[in-house]
């Protein structure tokens, strides 16, 4: 009776020391353990990183150090790292920050408004783990821009305003594949026999398309636009764009954080090959990142006989158009005018 009993007191304390270390276990597992985190925030971890890198970012914000580490052990993370973008929130268990660890978040991508691929290399680059030099080197490659007709100045046009998720460990030529696809897609046979009739490039097109974006902000009036600075390629004319003097004048003075709001005289003796007032034709690049709107109204640019056009003095936002040399002056004149009244420099 006696070895019975003492067999009944060691399971009994045996089954106490197992609840026991089940509940010192469901505590270190379910117990809250991230403090003095945002409601919502995001860790980023690198190929390279290890456990004992995560560990380091996460340790100040840990309620149990050692109870994060043996689940983790338990959990097998220690040698199943992943590397990418990761969202974590205050008051999680160390079992719910060990899952969050292995779902790699997709970064939300949207971009336009930007002037040169050195701004799309630096947002990408903010945002992703390569840095912009990464970017930049994978858009500059050459079999690239060789196979697509690109060049080193032009090859912005290959990146159409749009929305995107991509990994934040994403490779940068992975960005560049899809994008990229997302232009040959967008460049479909129509457009391309549109670009055709106007004797131009699909490059050329979304050149011309940048100026006009950034001539008129007028949705309604970008094919009017269009029309006059085709009838000048037609004519042989210099397309004097303003638009241009003013990068032309940012990259003359490598400062593209200037805001130009008037252009004089003297700025359109800038001597570079995008001032459309020295050299005929197009520029070697954009000058923006055209959006497709953009693109579409100089391939369905309206006919008309009008080869000049001023800012409008009685509709702001917009421009007056004229055939004549006599009646742009004219119009010139009533808005240089009106800017002078303004103190407008």
């Amino acid at each position: 009776m006696k070895l019975k009993n003492i067999l009944v007191f060691l399971v009994v304390l045996g089954g106490f020391g197992l609840l026991g270390y089940l509940y010192i276990w469901y505590g270190k597992a379910f117990s809250p353990n991230l403090k003095g985190w945002d409601e919502e925030q995001f860790i980023y971890i690198k190929q390279e990183d290890n456990f004992h890198s995560v560990l380091k970012i996460l340790e100040p914000y840990l309620n149990d150090k050692e109870g994060f580490v043996e689940i983790a052990e338990q959990r097998s993370y220690p040698s199943n790292v992943f590397s990418g973008r990761f969202k974590l929130k205050n008051g999680m268990n160390t079992y719910d920050i060990i899952e969050a660890l292995r779902k790699n978040v997709p970064v939300r991508l949207t971009y336009n408004n930007l002037e040169r691929i050195e701004d799309f290399a630096g947002r990408l680059g903010s945002m992703f783990e390569t840095d912009s030099i990464g970017f930049l080197e994978t858009f500059y490659e050459p079999s690239f821009l060789e196979e697509n007709g690109f060049t080193k100045e032009s090859v912005l046009v290959s990146f159409l305003p749009e929305t995107y998720e991509f990994y934040w460990n994403v490779s940068p030529l992975k960005i560049r594949n899809k994008m990229h696809k997302e232009y040959i897609r967008f460049w479909n046979a129509e457009r391309q026999e549109k670009a055709k009739a106007l004797g131009l490039t699909p490059v050329e097109v979304s050149i011309l398309a940048s100026i006009v974006q950034k001539e008129t902000s007028k949705a309604d009036e970008k094919e009017k636009v269009a029309g006059v600075y085709l009838n000048r390629i037609k004519l042989g004319m210099p397309l004097q764009a303003d638009p241009t003097v003013v990068y032309a004048k940012k990259l003359y003075t490598n400062d593209f954080k200037q805001v130009i709001k008037r252009v004089y005289l003297k700025d359109t003796q800038i001597p570079s090959p995008y001032n459309t007032y020295q050299n005929t034709g197009l520029p070697p690049g954009p000058i923006f990142m055209s959006d497709q709107s953009s693109i579409d109204a100089v391939l369905n640019a309206e006919k008309h006989d009008y080869v000049y056009f001023c800012a409008s003095v009685d509709r702001l936002g917009y421009h007056e158009f004229a055939v004549t040399l006599a009646q742009h002056n004219a119009n010139s004149r009533k808005y240089s005018a009106w800017l002078n009244q303004a103190g407008i420099n």
